[in-house]
């Protein structure tokens, strides 16, 4: 039977907070997930990726994250962590479904997968807003004797030839690769912008506790403070002593936007310059939702149009975009509140 109440495209942490409150509800629904397991995505990010938010703060809702709860967990615990709550409360998710096309209806929505073509009354995208690993036009310059590949495809140092390497974007996955790599090697880290730098511990207690003490997780992004977060970059939540240490030692150096790159030299934007034997992308991800295929869903830019997840077109929704309603909607501690909230507004229509 290929009838459904709700239909989630996508079975990450977003789309398992959905499941969660739909299984409260009499609703007939499905999570449909491109992986071949729950937690895949986060299988498929390198060897020593850790998350910057610890266990308390990393749970979904009803369950929570086992382990030494102010501990940070690696993304291999995190993943199991997935698996296991997809299998705790059950949740009905069709795995290796790659959703290639939806369409409006008169009742609903028809989501077209390799297999097969479902029916839904409601539909509910929670693929995030990150599919597309993205590298800019700088990319192209690259000299085919200098290895690059993009964080996506990084895995491990064993990969990379040997010598500098140059890493292009300063988020949190650029800085603590660069922190690894120049353990052993020369590492030019290009932040491009300015970052703040805070500090994982605060007295002894993890950052986390005082944002979610102080209710800055949960301000929403119309609030003063929430337009001032976000009128910034994303912060770096820890690594500033070892960024210190490692540029006093000469083995790590920050440089200003990387201006080109010609054969196996890079330039920076203040003249400096750095010969180079590898890159490293860390420049994140673009949305793609070309198999969404529904006036009146996307902004110019593509990005959907919504409001706190209500999409203008009738039982359509989103979930884990950033800033969905507050800084904690792209982490896996605050998803569970938009998951809730698109719910309700379900179940009161």
């Amino acid at each position: 039977m290929n009838e459904y109440d709700v239909i989630v495209v996508g079975g990450g942490q977003a789309g398992l907070a959905m499941g969660y409150y739909l299984r409260q509800t009499n609703r007939r629904f499905l999570i449909l997930d491109s992986q071949k397991r729950t937690g895949d995505s986060w299988r498929q990010r390198y060897d020593t990726l850790v998350l910057f938010t610890p266990r308390r703060y990393s749970a979904l809702p009803g369950l929570e994250f086992p382990g030494e709860q102010m501990q940070l967990p690696t993304k291999e615990e995190t993943a199991d962590y997935l698996e296991m709550y997809a299998r705790h409360f059950d949740l009905p998710i069709q795995h290796q479904s790659t959703v290639l096309r939806v369409e409006k209806t008169a009742g609903g929505y028809t989501v077209e997968t390799a297999d097969e073509v479902l029916h839904t009354l409601s539909l509910v995208v929670a693929t995030g807003p990150f599919q597309t690993p993205f590298i800019p036009a700088l990319g192209q310059q690259d000299s085919s004797d200098v290895f690059s590949l993009h964080t996506a495809s990084y895995r491990n140092e064993t990969q990379l030839p040997p010598g500098p390497v140059l890493i292009v974007g300063g988020g949190n996955s650029g800085v603590q690769i660069a922190v690894e790599l120049a353990a052993s090697r020369p590492v030019y880290l290009s932040m491009g912008q300015d970052r703040t730098f805070l500090p994982a511990m605060i007295f002894g207690r993890s950052i986390f506790s005082y944002l979610c003490a102080f209710g800055l997780l949960e301000s929403p992004g119309t609030s003063w403070l929430g337009k001032k977060w976000r009128a910034k970059p994303d912060p770096i939540f820890g690594y500033r002593k070892q960024v210190r240490e490692l540029t006093k030692k000469g083995q790590l150096h920050v440089t200003q936007r990387t201006r080109s790159i010609q054969n196996r030299t890079a330039t920076f934007d203040d003249g400096a310059k750095a010969e180079i034997s590898a890159i490293i992308w860390a420049t994140g991800f673009r949305s793609n939702y070309e198999w969404l295929q529904i006036p009146g869903v996307l902004a110019a830019d593509g990005k959907p149009i919504h409001e706190r997840g209500i999409s203008p077109v009738q039982d359509l929704y989103f979930i884990g975009l950033p800033w969905q309603y507050s800084r904690g909607s792209a982490l896996l501690g605050g998803v569970g509140n938009d998951a809730k909230y698109i719910v309700e507004r379900m179940e009161n229509q």
